[in-house]
């Protein structure tokens, strides 16, 4: 199905590809669902597909494309979408002028940055189509799949002077019955085909090796560099795929790149004795920058929907319009200004550096003698150290109801922590380690709220302390009273919910693994 995303210039399409020999003979796809068919329309496609030397693009499944010809000519960049499987892809399409002859656009550089890391994109192929496409309507005369019949000639690359015919199928409305038209298509004797006609001319018929190895199988007697090498490159892959989705503004790619750094950051020290501590104590170091730097004006932007919702809430003799103006005033300036900083870093010779460094350890971890050790032995202790950190500032807290914020900061810390280990132990000890992170997840959550209501509290506190008249610092009181009692109220909450997830059952497979 092709669909408008939420960024300019791009669609979501869903689309199957069919080899079949040059003689094959279409058959007629109307069915009872489909029953009427336009007539064929015909178009000579040309088309020239960038890549780095070492196909950076291709490695990860991506496209980079300048067409002429048919309805669509111009720039298309096609990049997977996590979780919908390799037939759906977005698609970002710019008109042909804009770039000059021979240029890649620098909004579609910009937008595969990660993958490129600055490397140049240089044409690598180009696929010359002939093609032939029918639409099929549905009932109610709504067009409904598309079918393109494909001559392919290709030039330059690896397969140079080779040709071949290819049939597409592509979804145009929700409803669209393609498993039953792919369905039909096989029983005539076409063959699915899993590699786009781009990816094919650049690379021919090799198979490509991922820029980022996908992770490996990992059990208790697997050696623990194992487990090393399945973090890396699990929060690497993550990474570079929310920067991809970042660039192009979609929705929780900033949070979500985030977490990605936090968990390879919690990884990095929690494996501690398993890594090189110069390299790791360097790379949480840049992680840490990059997260902070890119995340500062989405934590604006997520501070004042909570303050503006903390307003709405208050009572209405309160003049919550007054309120309201200041605060908006205040942190729309704020995010703006960290908007441009983080932007920034994304284009700099810095961040780039950092993406190569994870790529590169991804490929070949830094680790150390002891990571030869077997899982089951060496990953245990590990998990227990951050728990015990965790039971020692969490039992603390019941004589701190009152405490200060801070110290119930950085016991929301030691969780992120303690929950970052045992995730990252998941893939290797299964069901138990996954009960005792959920366990840690509730602590982490809970905790996450507090921390929210004590930045939103300090910072209407600044607030006041500016000339904001009367009416408008009153509500901002209401405002810091109302947040300063949720935060006991989650105080409360934690300490009635703390006893269960102490319980040892929890942690038993620590044991029962070792």
């Amino acid at each position: 199905m092709t669909r408008r995303s939420p960024v300019p210039d791009s669609y979501r399409e869903t689309e199957l590809k069919f080899s079949v020999p040059a003689a094959w003979r279409l058959p007629d796809l109307r069915t009872a669902e489909l029953p009427e068919a336009d007539p064929p329309k015909r178009a000579v496609l040309t088309a020239t597909y960038y890549d780095t030397d070492d196909l950076r693009l291709a490695r990860s499944g991506v496209t980079l494309r300048r067409r002429t010809g048919g309805s669509d000519a111009g720039w298309h960049v096609k990049l997977p979408v996590g979780g919908e499987g390799r037939e759906t892809r977005d698609e970002i399409r710019l008109p042909l002028r804009a770039a000059a002859a021979g240029q890649v656009p620098a909004k579609l550089t910009d937008v595969v940055r990660a993958l490129t890391r600055g490397a140049e994109l240089l044409p690598r192929a180009t696929v010359r189509t002939r093609r032939t496409t029918v639409v099929l309507r549905d009932t109610h005369g709504r067009p409904s799949v598309e079918v393109a019949d494909d001559r392919v000639a290709i030039s330059e690359g690896p397969l140079d002077g080779t040709s071949y015919r290819e049939i597409e199928t592509e979804a145009l409305a929700p409803s669209a019955p393609l498993a039953r038209i792919a369905d039909h298509l096989v029983l005539s004797g076409a063959e699915r085909s899993a590699v786009s006609k781009g990816i094919r001319a650049i690379a021919g018929d090799v198979a490509l090796v991922p820029v980022v190895p996908a992770p490996r199988p990992c059990s208790p007697d697997a050696d623990a560099a194992t487990a090393v090498a399945n973090l890396l490159r699990t929060q690497v892959t993550a990474l570079i795929g929310q920067d991809l989705r970042m660039r192009r503004d979609l929705p929780d790619s900033v949070h979500q790149f985030r977490v990605a750094a936090r968990r390879l950051r919690s990884g990095l020290q929690s494996f501690g004795p398993l890594v090189d501590q110069r390299w790791a104590k360097r790379t949480r170091a840049e992680l840490g920058w990059a997260a902070g730097t890119m995340g500062a004006s989405r934590d604006r932007e997520v501070l004042e929907e909570r303050l503006m919702a903390g307003l709405r809430a208050l009572p209405q003799d309160i003049d919550r319009a007054a309120g309201l103006v200041v605060v908006r005033d205040t942190l729309d300036a704020d995010r703006l200004a960290a908007a441009g900083v983080g932007r920034a870093a994304l284009a700099s010779p810095r961040y780039l550096a950092l993406l190569d460094a994870l790529v590169a350890a991804a490929n070949d971890p830094p680790t150390t003698a002891r990571a030869a050790g077997r899982a089951g032995d060496v990953l245990p202790p590990l998990v227990v150290a951050r728990w015990d950190t965790l039971e020692r500032a969490a039992r603390g807290l019941a004589d701190e109801i009152d405490g200060h914020d801070d110290l119930w900061h950085r016991t929301r810390i030691d969780s992120k922590k303690a929950r970052y280990t045992a995730e990252a132990v998941v893939p290797v000890f299964g069901a138990p380690a996954k009960a005792f992170a959920q366990q840690l997840a509730r602590v982490t959550d809970l905790l996450g709220r507090h921390q929210d209501c004590a930045i939103a509290a300090a910072t209407v506190a600044a607030m006041v302390d500016r000339d904001t008249g009367p009416r408008a610092a009153f509500a901002l009181g209401a405002l810091y009273e109302q947040q300063r009692e949720e935060l006991r109220e989650v105080r409360r909450a934690f300490l009635l919910m703390w006893p269960e997830v102490e319980r040892g059952r929890w942690r038993r497979w620590l044991k029962d693994s070792r």
